[in-house]
């Protein structure tokens, strides 16, 4: 299950989203989330929905890479609906057995809760496979440019994020080589015990915590050998510059941000 995930990676391309300015993409997807998550209403979510769906078709990206990253959340999303179902008793009551209630507004709020869990994960996703980690360093370092008159690390902060970004699949695909050669080891992966289970993990972790760290020693060598010392004297080999798809893109966001923030206004 863990080799499914596909977070933090990047998949090349050259559709319209591809071509996008890095900056620009980092600041829709943040006005894409607020279209989310800014009312408590079903029809709330439709302006974030059809703007995800649009950038969707825009990236040519196939469905099942989404699907990979949905998958491994299904027992937190069934976790999280079951909750909500549970400990929200307001609204019409649909089904009541002792002191459990199936409630109108307890099934709506788990309803609502999942799709915008599925539509961050899918739109958030967006933004990592089709902005390499190069370019989205330039972007993030450049967003928070003026943090740099505050003496903020803005660079090092920046190529801390993507770094970090990045080696979630690393460390994915390093977590199921180990679980392989445990289980070959005889590990009770597979065993019906929650305890067994819990006691798998201890020979998991501690190899996972020592090549992590060995990983990080290997980039920090590899980056002194060449001779890289940060945001001083360093210039760019892609000037990042803002196109009319740019503008157009921003534009169409901006309107729908405004049109979902009139909606929950007035109804």
């Amino acid at each position: 299950m863990l080799k499914d995930i596909t977070i933090g990676q990047y998949f090349p391309g050259n559709s319209f989203l591809h071509r996008l300015d890095p900056r620009f993409k980092i600041v829709m997807t943040l006005m894409y989330i607020v279209m989310l998550f800014m009312g408590n209403e079903i029809y709330s979510l439709i302006f974030g929905m059809v703007y995800c769906a649009t950038a969707f078709f825009l990236s040519k990206l196939p469905i099942k890479l989404f699907g990979k990253n949905i998958k491994p959340l299904l027992p937190i999303l069934l976790m999280t609906a079951i909750l909500d179902i549970i400990f929200i008793r307001e609204g019409t009551v649909y089904f009541q057995l002792g002191i459990f209630k199936l409630t109108e507004d307890g099934v709506f709020t788990a309803v609502r809760m999942i799709v915008r869990i599925i539509f961050l994960i899918i739109g958030s996703s967006l933004l990592t496979y089709t902005t390499s980690p190069i370019q989205l360093t330039d972007a993030i370092e450049r967003l928070l440019s003026p943090l740099k008159k505050l003496h903020f690390p803005v660079h090092s902060f920046a190529m801390m994020m993507t770094i970090a970004l990045r080696f979630i699949p690393t460390l994915m695909d390093e977590t199921d080589k180990i679980i392989a050669a445990q289980k070959a080891r005889g590990a009770g992966f597979d065993s019906p015990k929650l305890k067994d289970k819990a006691k798998a993990l201890v020979p998991v972790l501690i190899p996972l915590f020592v090549s992590s760290f060995r990983r990080a020693e290997e980039l920090a060598t590899a980056m002194e050998c060449r001779c890289y010392r940060g945001d001083v004297g360093r210039t760019k080999m892609k000037i990042m510059k803002a196109g009319m798809n740019d503008i157009i893109s921003f534009i169409f966001t901006l309107i729908m941000l405004c049109a979902a923030i009139t909606v929950v206004v007035l109804f």
